[in-house]
């Protein structure tokens, strides 16, 4: 029996470069199959601007900075305008990610106390020019004591009223826990996108921020499933992509398999949909920022292994 094969119920594929070898054979002549190449485009943009979302998990260590990274880089190569905040106040990480470390000179503690100018706090990423850090603070920095939900309010409208323009997505990397710092980082954000894997701890989190989000009047919540391999789930050690969604009642953004690599490229600062040749894990950044900018979501599609069997798993698709 042919091994099963990876279905997708998505729409959307990722922006890919037209490719002018894809042919089908006909009688008459051979013709450029357009299901293939309709989707060499920019994708959609919707809801209006700018989309302000927070990626959160709860709890840590489940990819919301790898996730911050590789999606909002993957929205800069589709052409919009992204700012990234490191919402961490103790432990940033998102400079690291980006190889953007040795060049953040200024945070918004400094723009609060008026020792720099916004625009001298944002970091613009060299590779792609209409991709801006900014970072909350410095490691072991004090913050001022009012900083809060309202100090990031005035800042998403700052960056909103900029002379050059409002930037497409402004997109908040929250820290881990539910603490002051969540409160702080969810304050500004109109939709979120939550970050787990398939582990009965990470989803117990995740179920917990969930209804925090929907609290604070946050009810485009969206999931990606970080880790994901199918050979655990084949053998039922790991919860399949379907259970998740069905545990959490989300709609599936993206599903990113799990992928050696993901350790290289945050050691070099060099994120995954930089990557040429393109890895899985990229690829499927790369798409969920395709459903994002879209406003779209995949389905989990269940399928059966062996007739014989009666284990069943689930495949993601891209």
């Amino acid at each position: 029996m042919a091994s099963p094969r990876l279905f997708s119920t998505c729409h959307q594929p990722p922006f890919l470069p037209p490719s002018p070898q894809r042919f089908v054979k006909s009688p008459a002549k051979r013709r450029p199959i357009r299901s293939a190449l309709q989707f060499n485009r920019k994708p959609q943009l919707a809801g209006e601007t700018p989309r302000i979302v927070v990626i959160t998990s709860g709890k840590g260590g489940v990819g919301k900075t790898t996730t911050t990274a590789n999606v909002g880089l993957s929205l800069a190569r589709y052409g919009f305008s992204v700012v990234a905040i490191d919402a961490d106040i103790g432990l940033r990480n998102l400079d690291l990610l980006l190889g953007l470390e040795n060049r953040v000179n200024y945070t918004v503690v400094e723009v609060l106390n008026g020792d720099c100018r916004l625009d001298q706090a944002l970091v613009r990423d060299k590779r792609w020019s209409n991709f801006e850090l900014l970072c909350i603070s410095k490691p072991r920095s004090k913050l001022p004591i009012g900083f809060g939900g309202k100090a990031l309010e005035w800042l998403v409208e700052a960056l909103k009223s900029r002379p050059e323009g409002s930037p497409d997505f402004i997109i908040i990397d929250c820290p881990a826990g539910i603490d002051a710092g969540f409160i702080t980082a969810i304050t500004p954000a109109n939709e979120a996108v939550l970050v787990t894997t398939p582990d009965i701890t990470a989803l117990r989190d995740a179920d917990r921020v969930i209804g925090l989000l929907e609290c604070d009047g946050i009810r485009d919540i969206k999931m990606v499933v970080n880790r994901v391999r199918t050979d655990m789930i084949r053998g039922e050690d790991m919860m399949s992509v379907l259970d998740v969604q069905e545990m959490l009642g989300l709609s599936l953004l993206g599903v990113i398999p799990e992928d050696s690599e993901v350790i290289r490229s945050t050691n070099r600062g060099f994120p995954l949909v930089l990557n040429k040749p393109p890895t899985l894990a990229g690829l499927a950044f790369e798409q969920a920022a395709w459903r994002l900018v879209e406003q779209d979501s995949m389905k989990a599609v269940v399928v059966e292994e062996e007739p014989k069997k009666r284990g069943f798993f689930s495949f993601f698709g891209g």
